[in-house]
């Protein structure tokens, strides 16, 4: 059985995974070197990552609740379906990760970096993204499509270039995020087609841009938001 209080030893963690075992809990990997390893549907509740290297490392279905990821290096790792509920990820490094349908319920990513990562059908319902980076990496572009970001707090937040086709954004707190792709040379834009932002917080928003058909503005805040260009067709607007 793995002693996940002792003192870390990557080799036993492996072997006792290679046997079968797959309960981990409570693990302290803080600041260890966990580049790409295969430790699928793994349990990893309340385990300490942080400053850990998780690159490319294979996590899917792994059970993550309440982990610390604080400044971790997740770049290019596969959490698709993973539950990190009520995980942090502060100052992490996600860019690239694929996240796609994962369970991040009340989870805090404040000034993570999530450029290029794939939460395609994510769960975010509460979750913390304040000052959160969601640029493009090497035009790779961020994909939210259909996530329930329900509450969520992404003021600041950078999410140029970033796909929110159909997201749930109900009362999402986005006041003074940047959706404005500026002067890039890409061909992406930020894509907010079908997103439900009924009762959204988008005060001083930067839309430049955007593209908001068929969104649902209902009761959002707009005060001094920027929709300079914003494709509007079909929007739902607040009265």
């Amino acid at each position: 059985m793995f002693h996940s209080a002792a003192t870390f030893d990557l080799e036993e963690l492996l072997q006792c995974y290679a046997h079968g075992e797959r309960q981990f809990a409570g693990l302290n990997a803080q600041g260890q070197d966990l580049i790409q390893l295969h430790l699928q549907d793994a349990d990893f509740r309340k385990g300490d990552f942080r400053q850990a290297r998780l690159g490319k490392s294979n996590l899917v279905g792994a059970r993550l609740q309440g982990a610390d990821f604080s400044e971790a290096l997740l770049w290019g790792a596969i959490l698709t379906e993973a539950d990190l509920t009520g995980a942090c990820f502060r100052d992490a490094d996600l860019s690239g990760a694929k996240l796609i349908r994962a369970h991040l319920n009340g989870a805090y990513f404040c000034k993570a970096s999530l450029s290029g990562a794939d939460l395609g059908e994510a769960q975010l319902k509460g979750a913390l993204l304040i000052e959160a980076d969601f640029r493009s990496m090497d035009d790779q572009r961020t994909t939210l499509v259909r996530a329930d970001l329900s509450g969520a707090d992404l003021s600041y937040a950078n999410l140029a270039t970033v796909c929110l086709c159909q997201a749930n954004l109900r009362g999402a707190k986005l006041c003074r995020a940047n959706f404005n792709v500026g002067l890039r040379r890409s061909p992406l834009t930020t894509d907010l087609s079908g997103a439900n932002l009924e009762n959204a917080d988008l005060s001083y928003a930067d839309l430049t841009g955007a593209i908001l058909r068929d969104a649902n503005l209902t009761g959002a805040d707009l005060t001094g938001a920027i929709l300079a260009r914003a494709d509007l067709d079909g929007a739902r607007l607040p009265e």
